[in-house]
């Protein structure tokens, strides 16, 4: 009989990568793989198309640290989602389940546990994140990017395994990218990228002076979906709401690269050498993880840091200024970066915990 895997995790493409990283590998390997995600959830556009993958839709809701009328009705949702996973996964029967994390994975962590199945998690972020803080008394295994995570673990279930990075995104075309956003090779280009949801205050921040900077630099622009702005029709600007297939191609052509600081995304740009200028989320509108991402890269020399309250149009230009004299700089020490297999180490661990479903 064919081993299986179910994987969980969405709300923000953040949640997805690492499942995307791995997942080739499992159907490779001739495993069955589903994938358990909300009804209409990012994770159900990244993953329900992929081949080999069985998608099931689960009912899910958030978990707010502030008040929400939807507060009171969530938590039926997720019960409901509960539910569903523990049904589904008593009748699939996985070997094991990795959870990237997010909202949708705590319904699937807690009908994994129900059903007696093994759950490996994995936190991209210094600190845990509030559905992985709540799923982890349940999992057998955490697997981590930073190490300095461990701290906030229990010692028998932390796991460092470091960054995972998708291969696609090693064998990006720079002359693709070029041809994509209808650029010349004779003139810088910055990526800027939002996250999967877009950064309304960045995309702000940068079309307030458009003009003036395009002067010195070609610009594309992943300003999230809702938040393109059709009036912008100008040369050497080009504007997506998300991309998928053409991220490889966009990274390749990029010079300087302005973000948000999630963990995946900073973790790809250290892997690619690409100099970069993190903007993370205010801790107004997050727990603060970004920041502390982007701290700790910046205290390893890998990036320049502007914080969203501190960020002015002079502020803003000033440090792009800076990383593009200091590029060089960068970008050799992002590849003198420590190497380290991450994924076969995350693809182990999950084995592993499958191995000892068996006993």
């Amino acid at each position: 009989m064919k081993r299986r895997i179910a994987f969980t995790g969405g709300g923000s493409a953040g949640h997805v990568t690492v499942n995307l990283a791995c997942i080739p590998y499992f159907l490779e390997a001739g495993w069955e793989v589903a994938y358990i995600g909300s009804e209409n959830g990012i994770e159900r556009e990244l993953a329900q198309d992929l081949r080999g993958v069985r998608y099931e839709a689960i009912s899910t809701g958030k978990l707010r640290r502030y008040f929400d009328w939807k507060n009171a009705t969530d938590p039926f949702r997720v019960a409901k989602g509960v539910w569903q996973a523990t049904r589904f996964l008593s009748q699939w029967k996985p070997d094991v389940i990795f959870s990237k994390g997010g909202f949708v994975s705590v319904p699937v962590v807690m009908g994994g546990w129900l059903n007696r199945i093994p759950v490996v998690i994995h936190e991209s972020d210094l600190t845990p994140g509030l559905a992985n803080r709540l799923t982890v008394p349940f999992a057998r295994k955490v697997c981590v990017t930073f190490p300095e995570t461990l701290e906030h673990l229990p010692a028998k279930k932390g796991e460092w395994v470091g960054a995972i990075v998708r291969d696609e995104l090693m064998r990006g075309n720079r002359e693709r990218g070029l041809s994509l956003c209808g650029f010349t090779a004779e003139k810088p280009v910055i990526l800027i990228m939002g996250g999967s949801l877009g950064a309304k205050r960045i995309n702000e921040a940068l079309r307030d002076r458009l003009s003036e900077r395009l002067q010195r630099f070609q610009i594309a622009h992943i300003c999230g979906k809702g938040q393109v702005d059709d009036s912008l029709q100008l040369k050497g600007y080009k504007q997506f709401a998300y991309v998928k297939e053409e991220l490889p191609d966009l990274l390749a052509m990029a010079d300087l690269v302005v973000s948000r600081a999630g963990s995946n995304a900073i973790f790809e740009f250290l892997a690619l050498a690409k100099p970069m200028l993190l903007i993370p989320l205010s801790q107004k509108a997050s727990r603060g993880d970004q920041i502390l991402n982007a701290k700790s890269f910046e205290r390893q020399g890998f990036c320049q840091v502007l914080l969203e309250e501190d960020m002015t149009q002079e502020r803003f230009d000033q440090e792009l200024e800076k990383l593009w004299e200091l590029r060089t700089v960068y970008r050799e020490r992002l590849r003198q970066s420590q190497e380290v297999d991450s994924l076969k180490r995350l693809l182990d661990v999950i084995r592993q915990a499958a191995g000892e479903a068996e006993t």
